[in-house]
């Protein structure tokens, strides 16, 4: 589990830049840097959209599972950094977010 920030702010599932999914998903198969990567769990939060329940119980630890292959912290589609950023507050959808933590093999 890594210590998580999530900076996406507009993210149905952020909360004190802390996710309350409980795990993700990192996008980027074929990433060669953070820009090519994304939050694929990544949902925006509309105006007049249901409020998500779990925002008075986020964690600053998750369980991150990785696409991103290329990735020197990722073991068998898991992440095993200390700590993920993610980015790409003001998104409309996941492709505009990345793991701002990926570093190349």
């Amino acid at each position: 589990m890594a210590d998580l920030k999530c900076a996406v702010k507009n993210c149905m599932y952020n909360s004190s830049d802390c996710c309350c999914k409980g795990d993700i998903m990192v996008g980027g198969m074929r990433a060669c840097d953070c820009e090519e990567t994304c939050c694929e769990s990544f949902r925006e939060e509309r105006e007049g959209s249901a409020s998500n329940a779990c925002k008075e119980r986020p964690s600053k630890t998750i369980s991150i599972d990785c696409e991103a292959v290329k990735c020197m912290y990722n073991t068998n589609y898991k992440c095993h950094a200390e700590h993920v950023d993610i980015r790409g507050n003001g998104a409309c959808d996941c492709k505009e977010t990345a793991c701002a933590t990926f570093r190349e093999r």
